[in-house]
């Protein structure tokens, strides 16, 4: 279950993520829903304000060399997938 929250700094986060332009480009495919109930597995995310709801605490970051997960953000559920195989698959 993803539940996100977004640090300020790179050494609090969990991981190192940026938001790419392109499906092809991602590892993972998410949805953003808009209750915490509905997060669910990797890829239904849950933004929360407070770290200690968090499930994982992002750091979002400018280059790609520097993400540990390449994000694509998705309009609909049914599309939220992972694109490849990854170390953090599951741990979300």
């Amino acid at each position: 279950m993803a539940k996100v929250f977004v640090v300020k700094q790179p050494h609090q986060a969990d991981l190192k993520a940026i938001m790419v332009n392109a499906e092809h480009k991602a590892d993972l495919l998410f949805a953003e829903v808009r209750q915490e109930y509905q997060a669910k597995d990797d890829t239904l995310w849950y933004f929360v304000d407070q770290e200690h709801k968090a499930t994982v605490k992002i750091f979002w970051v400018d280059r790609e060399h520097q993400a540990d997960l390449k994000l694509f953000k998705v309009d609909a559920e049914h599309k939220a997938k992972w694109r490849t195989s990854h170390p953090r698959r599951g741990r979300l």
